[in-house]
């Protein structure tokens, strides 16, 4: 049912969590994963980063992570596809969910409450804009 699943993470421990959740959905379905990680490109700049990788960078931090994420999830036996895209996280996520025809988005719960529930979270928008089933996964 679910054979490709796209989950939406950063560097937080919550999106690990979330991660890990999207990589046990698509080693049942024996499935592709697809990361995604949003960044704005005016927010990481070399002067920001630390003095041993100002010196090294060949790649950029959001694939750095991605590497990492994607290496955690392939653990699970699991095709997986990274995507580093800029922009709104929950905008980035649809748009991707899109392009690959994803069946499945999977994002955790956090800011789905307190004001952040009322303002708008990654998690609500992408639940209100998806194209496919959502599943919110509880990471607190």
């Amino acid at each position: 049912m679910f054979e490709s699943v796209l989950v939406g993470s950063d560097d937080s421990q919550t999106a690990r969590q979330a991660v890990e959740a999207a990589a046990a959905v698509a080693e049942l379905a024996g499935g592709k994963l697809h990361i995604v990680t949003a960044y704005d490109p005016k927010s990481v700049r070399p002067e920001h980063l630390p003095r041993e990788l100002q010196l090294s960078i060949t790649t950029h931090p959001a694939d750095l992570l991605l590497n990492e994420l994607a290496t955690m999830a392939g653990k699970h036996g699991l095709e997986v596809v990274v995507h580093a895209a800029t922009g709104d996280p929950a905008e980035a996520i649809v748009r991707i969910a899109e392009q690959e025809h994803v069946d499945l988005i999977v994002v955790g719960n956090k800011g789905m409450k307190g004001s952040r529930r009322i303002l708008g979270s990654v998690p609500n928008s992408v639940a209100h804009a998806a194209p496919c089933s959502v599943l919110i996964v509880d990471t607190t």
